[in-house]
Order: structure tokens, then C-alpha cells, then sequence
């Protein structure tokens, strides 16, 4: 993902609403959002190139989500495995606060900078974060909030709006209609003193600070929103786009979680 908007409410009845943008190059093998075949445990989209995911859930009762960190200047260990890969690893896991604990103790200089999502069905919702110059590990307050390819929170303007589209959207019960609109919006930003410096140039810091972004090789590929439950499971649902933000198809799902 290199989007996420999510209000994470652990007393409420519909305790998670989140919501998300994929961005990718258009020629990447890509898995629609389903049952995985040689893990049909896993429910979620799948990066047929590496073999992980950016966002998928386990009948376990759990859900993970990834988000690249963007910093040219971040030194990518050799052979670093897929970021993608720490969506199943966080699924697949027997102990995760013992996985998680691993991860924050080093395991995560292994990867590209990324920022991981993980939540289970005890309500409990954590944050990795690895960058150039920091490895964290944090429960996630109660709250609404936005990630994309800095720290949880950063202020971009594309994260303003869609955490902003995501609030609108709760408060006035049209869940998920004005959350998709504001992940569904191209607009870019052009002014300097709102645009990140993530060091790519002013230029691809304009078209990448749109929330979907519309390309012929590289743009928004897919958009997934979900609603957890506290007693009724997972609703899930994700919508396909091509080259050019043409709309290729969409999926729903019910995941009800069980040991």
C-alpha cells in the first residue's frame, strides 16, 4: 500500500474501518483480492512477482498491511527479502507480539524501509516503522489516523485529506462512500510549502502527492476498504484499476474469523 486511511475504535462495535490505496507499476503481476491456493487460510490480493501481499487477512482473526517507505537516500541491504513478504509472515506466525518484538530488536534492517500494520482479533493494533535512521515498534492509540510512505501521522497533504474523507465518512454513517471519494481523488498539489521533500524532485513529489494517482506504466492499482466487527467478522472489498485509472473490477468478501 502507499495509502492508508483507518479509525481504530477497540470499544466499538465496528471496531476498525480502514482504507487504502495500492500503488504500482501496471506491468507488476498482480492476484486479485481472494483465497490464496498454497495458503487458502490467507485471504487477500497477492504479488505474483515476489509472492507476498501489501494487504491480506488471516481466519485466525488477523490483518497486515504494508506501506514503502520513500527515501532515496535509505541503503537497501543485498538480497533484502520482499517488503511484501512481512504481510504473511505476520499472518502466518504462531506468537506474533514475539514476532513483532523480533522485528523491532533488528530483524527489521533486513528490509527497504516499510511501515506494517498488524491487527488481531483481541483489538489490539500495532505499528512498525523502519526507516533511514529509526526502527520502531508501538501500539497504536485509539483514533483516526493516516499512513503512506513516511511515519504513521506524517502530514502530508494527501493524508490529510483521505484521513479527513474517512472521518466525514463515519460521521455521517455513508460508510465507505465520501472515504472512497477522497482516496478516488487525483488531484495534485502544487504548492512548495505543502508538498513533502522526500528526495525525487519537485516534479515526482507533485504527481506522487495525489491520492490516486493516474498513469499509463505507474499509478493507483487497486483500492481496498474494510469493516471489522467485534462479534460478525471481516467485510472486505477492493477495486481493480489499469493503466490510466480505468476502472478493471471489483471484489467483496466476508471473512468470519475462527481458530
Amino acid at each position: 500500500m502507499c495509502l492508508i486511511a483507518f479509525a481504530y475504535q477497540p470499544d466499538a462495535p465496528h471496531w476498525l474501518h480502514l482504507v487504502a490505496n495500492r500503488d504500482e507499476f501496471h506491468a507488476r503481476p498482480s492476484a486479485a483480492l481472494g483465497d490464496w491456493p498454497d495458503a487458502p487460510r490467507i485471504l487477500g490480493g497477492r504479488d505474483l512477482e515476489a509472492g507476498g501481499s501489501w494487504l491480506a487477512l488471516h481466519r485466525r482473526g488477523r490483518l497486515a498491511t504494508v506501506t514503502n517507505v520513500r527515501d532515496p537516500a535509505l541503503v537497501v541491504p543485498q538480497r533484502a527479502p520482499s517488503r511484501g513478504e512481512l504481510v504473511r509472515q505476520a499472518l502466518s506466525c504462531d506468537d506474533l507480539e514475539a514476532w513483532l518484538a523480533q522485528l523491532a530488536a533488528g530483524e527489521a534492517w533486513r528490509y527497504a524501509g516499510f511501515n506494517l500494520l498488524v491487527a488481531d482479533e483481541a483489538r489490539r493494533l500495532w505499528h512498525v516503522h523502519r526507516s533511514r535512521h529509526a526502527l520502531t515498534l508501538q501500539r497504536v492509540a485509539p483514533g483516526l489516523h493516516g499512513l503512506s510512505n513516511a511515519d504513521l501521522d506524517t502530514p502530508w497533504p494527501k493524508l490529510q485529506a483521505s484521513r479527513e474523507g474517512l472521518g466525514i465518512s463515519l460521521a455521517h454513517g455513508d460508510w465507505p462512500d465520501a472515504a472512497l471519494a477522497a482516496m478516488g481523488n487525483d488531484r495534485e498539489y502544487h504548492d512548495a510549502t505543502r508538498l513533502p521533500d522526500t528526495g525525487v524532485g519537485r516534479e515526482l513529489e507533485r504527481r506522487l502527492s495525489a491520492a490516486f494517482i493516474r498513469g499509463d506504466t505507474y499509478g493507483t492499482r487497486a483500492t481496498t476498504w474494510l469493516r471489522w466487527h467485534r462479534d460478525e467478522g471481516v467485510e472486505i472489498a477492493e477495486r481493480r484499476f489499469g493503466p490510466g485509472g480505468h476502472r478493471e473490477g471489483e471484489t467483496h468478501r466476508t471473512l468470519r474469523p475462527s481458530p
